[in-house]
């Protein structure tokens, strides 16, 4: 079931956000926890985070329902290899913008989703739909939501400072924000593309980008 609402934003502009959780059950959450315990070294009794930074994605699907379909449950699908040796613990995402510049919010934002190594404990994840074959085919509409969003969010979290693409998290090795443990977990991202990334960052020029 999906539900509407209608948010205004501290900028006196309203943003337009539906929601569509994922499947967040007891399972999700202890798996969180376990995956926070191994890959960080912190125990915690919550799931909560302090957003410090935005993570802007593709899914490399072209199909909204498809891409929703990756996160929904809570157990990583059996055909990614890459990142299951690391933990069953299905990947997630605040938020997903459909093609024609629809926003979803798929979790609460201040709960840890699994979206980028070393960086989950601080950040909150945008997906938006495309990238399929790593080609960069991300729309005007989603440009336009995408801007929006941060805009909604850096108003709401003061404490967001940074701004980054999936594919430059590994510039935060060594960084006080990164967390991972494992020095060989690491994957090669592409998304969501540098003509997409440096668009957006043409307007949001108010946050940091990647060390």
């Amino acid at each position: 079931m999906k539900y509407f609402f209608l948010v205004l934003s501290l900028n006196l502009f309203a943003i337009e956000i539906i929601d569509k959780p994922l499947i967040f059950n007891e399972l999700r959450k202890q798996l969180t926890k376990e995956y926070i315990h191994s890959h960080y070294g912190i125990k915690v009794k919550k799931i909560d985070i302090v957003p410090k930074i935005i993570v802007i994605h593709w899914t490399a699907i072209d199909n909204f329902e498809d891409s929703y379909a990756r996160f929904k449950e809570p157990i990583l699908p059996s055909d990614r290899p890459d990142i299951k040796k690391a933990s069953a613990l299905n990947v997630s995402t605040h938020f997903m913008i459909k093609r024609d510049g629809t926003i979803y919010r798929l979790m609460d934002e201040t709960t840890m989703a699994r979206h980028v190594i070393g960086l989950n404990y601080s950040s909150i994840g945008i997906e938006n739909v495309g990238g399929q074959n790593n080609i960069n085919n991300l729309t005007n509409k989603q440009l336009k939501a995408n801007i929006e969003l941060i805009h909604y969010l850096t108003k709401k979290y003061p404490s967001i400072n940074y701004l980054i693409g999936h594919y430059e998290y590994a510039n935060f090795v060594n960084h006080t924000l990164w967390l991972e443990k494992n020095p060989l977990y690491r994957t090669v991202k592409y998304d969501p593309g540098k003509k997409f990334l440096n668009r957006l960052r043409q307007v949001i020029t108010d946050l940091k980008v990647a060390p």
